[in-house]
C-alpha cells in the first residue's frame, strides 16, 4: 500500500508539471476572433490579454453601431478560441494519473 500511495504522489507531481507547463504555453498562444467575413480581427492570448485589434479601412467611417457589434463579435469569437484551446491543451493531463478505483479528481 505504502508503495501504491509513492507511486501516486509521484504521478500527482508529474502532472502538476505538466500543467505547469501547459499553462506557460497557452500564456504564448495566440489566437484570432474575427467577424464580418474577416473585417474586423481581434488577436489574444490564452490568458484573454488582447495582442492587437485590426479593422478594415473600409468600415471607418461607416455606421458606429455596426463597427462596435462587429468588434464585440470579433472578441466574442476570440474567447470562444481561447476556451476551446485550452480544453484541448489540459484535457489529456489528468488522463496519465491512475487513481485508485472510486477516487475521481478533484478530491
Amino acid at each position: 500500500m505504502k508503495g501504491g500511495l509513492g507511486n501516486l504522489m509521484q504521478q500527482a507531481q508529474k502532472m502538476q508539471e505538466q500543467m505547469q507547463r501547459a499553462q506557460e504555453e497557452l500564456a504564448n498562444l495566440e489566437v484570432e476572433g474575427q467577424s464580418g467575413g474577416g473585417m474586423v480581427k481581434i488577436i489574444m492570448t490564452c490568458r484573454n490579454e488582447v495582442r492587437g485589434v485590426r479593422i478594415d479601412n473600409s468600415l471607418i467611417g461607416e455606421d458606429k453601431d455596426m463597427l462596435e457589434d462587429m468588434i464585440a463579435a470579433a472578441l466574442n469569437d476570440a474567447l470562444s478560441k481561447v476556451e476551446q484551446a485550452s480544453k484541448e491543451k489540459m484535457s489529456g493531463l489528468a488522463g496519465g494519473l491512475n487513481l485508485p478505483p472510486g477516487m475521481k479528481l478533484p478530491f
